[in-house]
């Protein structure tokens, strides 16, 4: 099934009101600089039926364009595959 673009998940059966969870996010002045947040899964205070994700005093729409991780350390895979391992000695940027 294809979703258009933007079109929430069905998250009703991943993810519940109260859990915390992380996600990779990207600057949006620098798209070249990205890291990980964590960040709440809500009900959205205006779509009812609907979650979000809360970050930075901000409700987010919970979409498929969102990877959502579990756990820190899922998340920290999916960042060292997608960016390299920042941690590296030397390493600025």
């Amino acid at each position: 099934m294809l979703r258009k673009l933007g079109e929430k998940m069905e998250v009703h059966h991943h993810f519940q009101p109260g859990e915390v969870v992380y996600i990779i996010i990207r600057n949006p002045h620098a798209q070249n600089v990205a890291h990980i947040q964590q960040a709440a899964v809500v009900e959205h205070p205006e779509q009812s039926n609907e979650l979000a994700l809360f970050i930075h005093e901000t409700y987010y729409p919970l979409t498929e364009e969102v990877a959502v991780y579990k756990t820190s350390d899922e998340a920290e895979a999916a960042y060292a595959s997608a960016f390299g391992v920042a941690e590296q000695e030397g390493y600025y940027g």
